[in-house]
């Protein structure tokens, strides 16, 4: 049964990795879906960004199972361009369900020694950019009275982690925003939730760069290195996600009757069972 028949939603991110499998699962449920990712390099991530042709990908993946989906360039950290893109979207479509905020960044390294540049871009996409979307689509979703957010955020968004001083605080942030967004918008139609993965599978994680910050002990590390030292994080010894695994709890949300709303869903691995 398509649940989402009808509506439209926008994927953040959605080139590859966890956004390609949220905006594939959206659109087998029966959504047309926009996916829009920044498809460049960025001169403070040391790991490959998306390309264009992964944008074209997702598109392709969902066209070729039945589903509706079309692509955009954009980059969540200007205002500008997100407003613009969302206002397109409902111009195309007549309306915005769903916005999936999951466009993000991590870039490892201690507080002390972090450039300026390095925080700005983290806090920019991670944190303002999930702003600026959700300002975007806010005032479509308020005069249809119905809307699903739901934004990305992370184990580290739950509890202090060494060397992701930027990242944490960009991540935490995201959760006081979306609980606000929650607050203002509850007798709107709209839901706001967020959702704290453990480490996934993905490419912002399954990298070089990556490697070696996990296991600089190791002359080339290799994902199957970087595999025991995520595997001893985790109190089910599992190393990490996979990107479906975030997509089931992302679904929860976005077919939600509209009971739901403010609350933190972790997708953990165990990794909060010794928190608060």
């Amino acid at each position: 049964m398509e649940q989402l028949a009808g509506q439209v939603a926008l994927v953040t991110g959605g080139a590859r990795g966890q956004g390609r499998a949220h905006a594939v699962a959206l659109a087998g449920a029966g959504a047309t879906v926009m996916v829009c990712d920044i498809a460049a390099p960025l001169a403070t991530v040391p790991y490959p960004l998306a390309t264009p042709g992964d944008l074209d990908e997702t598109v392709r993946i969902i066209g070729d199972a039945g589903g509706r989906a079309s692509a955009a360039i954009a980059d969540v950290r200007d205002s500008a361009a997100v407003t613009e893109l969302t206002d397109r979207i409902v111009a195309e479509h007549g309306r915005l369900d769903i916005l999936v905020a999951n466009a993000g960044i991590c870039v490892l390294g201690p507080v002390a020694d972090l450039p300026d540049d390095a925080w700005h871009d983290t806090i920019e996409t991670n944190l303002s950019g999930v702003f600026y979307c959700i300002r975007a689509a806010l005032p479509h979703m308020t005069r249809q009275r119905y809307g699903r957010i739901v934004a990305i955020s992370s184990g580290a968004g739950r509890g202090g982690m060494r060397n992701l001083g930027h990242y944490g605080a960009s991540k935490w942030g995201l959760i006081g925003l979306v609980k606000t967004v929650a607050l203002e918008t509850a007798t709107d139609g709209i839901t706001a939730n967020v959702i704290c993965p453990a480490t996934v599978a993905t490419p912002m994680v399954l990298n070089d760069y990556s490697f070696r910050a996990f296991r600089p002990d190791v002359p080339h590390p290799t994902a199957d290195d970087a595999r025991e030292r995520h595997e001893r994080l985790s109190p089910m010894r599992v190393a990490w996600l996979q990107p479906e695994d975030v997509t089931r709890a992302v679904m929860y949300l976005v077919t939600d009757r509209g009971t739901t709303t403010g609350s933190v869903l972790e997708v953990n691995l165990g990794t909060s069972a010794s928190r608060a």
